[in-house]
C-alpha cells in the first residue's frame, strides 16, 4: 500500500454496528482507528439509548466468536415462539386462536439451529458494555468525543479532518455513523427514501406474570405494537402510532402512559409497571444508492435505514460488519490495497441483493399491515393462515428472520476470520 497512513481503516461512528465492526476489523489484524462525538462511556447509561434489539441466532453466534458472549448471556432473554396477531384491537391474541394469526416455534426448526431459539432480546446498552471491555484490549485508537469535519477520498489514502485539526490517513474509510452519514455524503453517495408519518414508542415495563419466552406482535391500523421478552420478567415495547400520537404517548405522565397501556393492553399486559424513561423514534426508509464509493464503505444505517418492523436493522448493520471485515482482512493478507474499487465493490456485490431485498420486504409488510381496508385485511388474513397451516413455508420464514440464509460470512457461522 502506498501513501503516508496512520491506520489501516478509519471508522466514523461507534454505534453498534462500528464497534462490532472495529472489534471484528482488528482481531484480524488491521489498525483501526474508531472516532465518535459522544463520550464512549455515555452511549453505556441506561438513558442514552432505551432500545432492546432482537438479535438473530446467527448474529448471537458472530458476538460469540468476536468474545462477546459470556459477558451477554446473563442479560440475552431466549425468543422461543413468536406470536404475530392481525386484529382490529389488541386483546386480540388473548382470545380464542383465529386464522388471522401466525406461530413460530424455536423447536421446529432446532435441528437447522442446533437448538437454538429464534433470537434473543438484548439491551442495546448491554451490546455496548460487552464491547467496551472487549474493545478495552484490542488495540483499536478510540477518539471520542471527537467529530469528522472533513473527509477526503482522492488520491492513494482516505483523509480525515477531525475538529481539532488532527489528520487521519487509511486505505478505506468506513460510514457508520447512521442515516445522517457524514462520510456518505463526502463520496458523494445519495439516498432514496421516504417517511412513514409514523414514530415508535419504546418503553421497557415489568411484567405482572412471566413472559414464558414468547415474543408478541400485534398489528394495528395505527402501526405495530410489539411485546418483546427481556431477562428478570421485563418485555421491551415497541408501540408505532402515527408521530402527533406518539409524540404525545412519549410526553405522557408516567401515570397517564400506564392508564393508555392498561386500557389498550390490559388484559395482557396484567399489571404492567413502566420501568425508565421512554423514547420516541420517528420511523422511515433511507437506502444509499450505493454501498461503496472512492475509498469508503458503508454499514449499518448509513447504508439502510429501514423500519423496525421485523426488528432486522441491526441485524443487517452487523452482517454489513462481518462481511465488511471478511473482505478486507482477506485483502489485507493477500497484500492488496484494501480500499480500491476492486476490493470494495466485493463488499458492495455480497451485500448489495440481500440489503434492498429486505428493505424491500419491510416496506412491504409496512403497508399491508398498517390500513385496515377490508380487501387487504381479508388478503393479509388469508396469507397468514396459509403460512400457518405449512410447515416450510414457516421454517423459511424461521431461517430468512435467524440471518442463516444465502452466503454467510464467516463470523455469522460462529468462526474467527
Amino acid at each position: 500500500m502506498s501513501g503516508p497512513h496512520t491506520h489501516d481503516v478509519i471508522i466514523a461512528g461507534a454505534g453498534l454496528a462500528g464497534a462490532t465492526f472495529a472489534l471484528a476489523a482488528a482481531q484480524g489484524g488491521l489498525r483501526v482507528a474508531l472516532i465518535d462525538p459522544q463520550p464512549f462511556e455515555a452511549q453505556l447509561a441506561p438513558t442514552f439509548d432505551g432500545r432492546s434489539t432482537a438479535i438473530a441466532w446467527s448474529t448471537f453466534r458472530m458476538l460469540d466468536a468476536l468474545g462477546l458472549g459470556e459477558a451477554l448471556r446473563p442479560h440475552a432473554c431466549r425468543m422461543d415462539h413468536i406470536l404475530v396477531t392481525d386484529g382490529r384491537r389488541p386483546g386480540a391474541a388473548s382470545k380464542p386462536a383465529s386464522p388471522a394469526f401466525l406461530r413460530f416455534d424455536a423447536d421446529e426448526i432446532g435441528d437447522t439451529n442446533g437448538g437454538e431459539p429464534l433470537g434473543y432480546m438484548v439491551e442495546n446498552r448491554q451490546i455496548r458494555v460487552a464491547l467496551a471491555g472487549a474493545m478495552a484490549g484490542s488495540g483499536i485508537d478510540l477518539r471520542t468525543p471527537a467529530s469528522v469535519v472533513a473527509v477526503e477520498t482522492t488520491g492513494p489514502a482516505a483523509r480525515v479532518t477531525m475538529a481539532d485539526g488532527t489528520v487521519l490517513a487509511a486505505p478505506v474509510v468506513i460510514g457508520a455513523e447512521g442515516r445522517g452519514s457524514a462520510v456518505r455524503k463526502a463520496a458523494g453517495i445519495e439516498t432514496v427514501g421516504w417517511t412513514y408519518g409514523q414514530s415508535g414508542v419504546v418503553a421497557t415495563v415489568r411484567l405482572g406474570r412471566d413472559h414464558g419466552n414468547v415474543a408478541h406482535e400485534y398489528f394495528l391500523p395505527g402501526g405495530p405494537f410489539a411485546i418483546l421478552p427481556l431477562t428478570d420478567r421485563r418485555a421491551s415495547l415497541v408501540w408505532t402510532e402515527s408521530t402527533r400520537a406518539a409524540r404525545a404517548l412519549g410526553a405522557a405522565s408516567d401515570e397517564a402512559f400506564q392508564a393508555h397501556l392498561s386500557r389498550r393492553f390490559g388484559e395482557f399486559l396484567d399489571g404492567a409497571t413502566p420501568e425508565g424513561p421512554r423514547f420516541v423514534y420517528p420511523l422511515s426508509l433511507e437506502l444509499a444508492t450505493r454501498m461503496t464509493g472512492p475509498r469508503t464503505a458503508l454499514i449499518g444505517d448509513a447504508a439502510h435505514g429501514v423500519h423496525p418492523v421485523a426488528g432486522q436493522g441491526l441485524n443487517m448493520g452487523l452482517k454489513d460488519a462481518a462481511a465488511l471485515a471478511e473482505v478486507l482482512i482477506e485483502a489485507m493478507r493477500l497484500g492488496e490495497d484494501i480500499g480500491s474499487d476492486l476490493v470494495l465493490e466485493r463488499y458492495a456485490r455480497w451485500r448489495r441483493f440481500d440489503t434492498v431485498a429486505l428493505a424491500a420486504g419491510f416496506d412491504a409488510f409496512v403497508r399491508l399491515f398498517s390500513n385496515d381496508l377490508a380487501p387487504v385485511r381479508l388478503a393479509r388474513d388469508l396469507g397468514m393462515a396459509a403460512v400457518n397451516r405449512i410447515g416450510l413455508l414457516r421454517r423459511a420464514f424461521m431461517g430468512e428472520a435467524g440471518g442463516a440464509t444465502g452466503d454467510l460470512p464467516r463470523l455469522l457461522r460462529g468462526e474467527a476470520v
